[in-house]
């Protein structure tokens, strides 16, 4: 149990990044429109210049998140981790200095680059550290707690920005962002697998090093060895050493298509819709944030042991879609404070598929593979806004084919529906007694 100082210490500056990167979420649709479009709660080149940021950060991320995930393998996540960290300080600053026309593109400009270090490390790196200290039989639950401190990062920053004048939010998040830096690189601590007391020799060496060419028990062949930087050829040979993880990745990809299409066109639909502003936002926001910080928090730790992951995994997606699709036929502006709600469980499906995936690696290959999986959400996230920006800024405007605001929602809820349908077949993880070698718990 000594290493739980340890994902305490993870979970403080995993909350400190959330709570400054969601804090100015409420605001920044209504500092898009007001440099963009004053005066308007319609703006089409708002809608396509988000789209076009989400898309080239997907781009970004995709190429970035594997890489900084192996090399985070071989040198270290805290080494890693103070990167993204880093980075995430300066877009916050710039519009913490000014929010102009200027000062938006310049923002603007440097978001995209920095979401390119962000996302998909922010993501992965946590996640790995976590599989490094945690026992498959508790990582279920570990995972769903740090996602569950990233709700309370996210529940906590969207309550102060409800509270805090538009200046004072960019200001308090840029000082937390850097808060969240120099905690992190005096109290987190490396975690040293040699010393690991759980860890045996089989364990230790890595998957992807093991230079065995016959199937296992499962019929499912080792990797090979890569020492280099990885290619999109070693991400694919990861993804099909396993039946198991070739379907969570395609999981990964179709929930997190879903969820790219829902945030890219969510809040500007509302705005539309129902007028709303900065502080419904940030209502709309804390309900979905505390839904999924008790579900983490206090849900997974019960249901995960109990019910397993595959389960949760469909009941997640089927949560999912169903809130996708009140959110689309909104009658009235009430209904999205009450889909919202849905969050307590469709926030199972991303906890489930990162838990899935870090079974079937080893204990070497954990930065790797929650890169590939972060490096698959990139990619939906590439693809999201290209398929899903132009539907909704078309069925907001006035030259729509008909009338239906929520159209571009309704598709959105139909992919998160194939989604849950793939989750139904999804095999369970290979019973491999993996756990008397990785051991379970936290690891001594």
């Amino acid at each position: 149990m000594k290493d739980l100082p340890r994902l305490g210490h993870l979970f403080v500056c995993v909350f400190l990044y959330h709570f400054s990167a969601f804090m100015v979420l409420p605001a920044i649709t209504d500092v898009t429109m007001a440099a963009l479009c004053p005066g308007r709660d319609e703006c089409g080149l708002a809608i396509y210049l988000s789209g076009f940021q989400q898309a080239i950060t997907g781009m970004g991320t995709l190429l970035l998140t594997p890489l900084v995930g192996n090399l985070s393998d071989r040198y270290g996540r805290k080494a890693l981790l103070t990167v993204p960290m880093s980075v995430a300080v300066i877009p916050l600053g710039v519009l913490a200095y000014s929010r102009k026309k200027t000062f938006f593109y310049v923002y603007y400009a440097v978001r995209i680059v920095a979401g390119m270090f962000c996302e998909g490390s922010m993501q992965c790196l946590p996640i790995a550290y976590v599989a490094d200290v945690v026992g498959e039989r508790q990582r279920a639950s570990a995972i769903g707690a740090l996602y569950g401190v990233s709700m309370a990062g996210f529940v906590s920053g969207t309550l102060s920005s409800r509270f805090l004048s538009t200046t004072l939010t960019f200001r308090v998040s840029a000082s937390v962002a850097v808060a969240a830096v120099v905690y992190m690189r005096v109290f987190l601590t490396e975690f040293d697998k040699a010393r690991s007391d759980d860890i045996d020799a089989d364990s230790s060496r890595s998957i992807l090093g093991a230079k065995i060419s016959e199937p296992d028990v499962h019929g499912e062949t080792p990797l090979l060895s890569f020492t280099k930087t990885p290619s999109v050829w070693d991400m694919i040979h990861l993804l099909r050493s396993s039946t198991t993880v070739s379907r969570a990745a395609i999981l990964a990809f179709l929930s997190s298509l879903g969820d790219g299409g829902l945030h890219a066109s969510l809040m500007y639909y509302l705005k539309a819709r129902f007028h709303f502003n900065k502080d419904q936002f940030a209502d709309l926001l804390l309900i979905a944030g505390t839904a999924g910080a008790v579900s983490q928090l206090l849900l997974m730790p019960i249901l995960g042991p109990s019910v397993g992951e595959e389960k949760l995994l469909s009941i997640g997606l089927f949560a999912s879609c169903t809130h996708i699709f009140l959110y689309s036929i909104a009658w009235a502006s009430w209904v999205p404070y009450m889909a919202s709600m849905f969050v307590v469980m469709s926030i199972f499906s991303q906890p489930c598929i990162r838990s899935i995936v870090s079974k079937k690696v080893g204990c070497d290959e954990q930065g790797m593979a929650q890169g590939c999986i972060s490096g698959i959400h990139s990619f939906a996230n590439i693809l999201s806004p290209l398929a899903f920006t132009p539907l909704t800024a078309l069925f907001l405007s006035e030259n729509a084919p008909f009338y239906f605001p929520g159209f571009s929602l309704m598709c959105v809820g139909f992919v998160s529906m194939i989604a849950f349908i793939q989750s139904i077949v999804m095999v369970r993880p290979d019973s491999q007694d993996r756990t008397a070698r990785f051991g379970s718990g936290i690891r001594h």
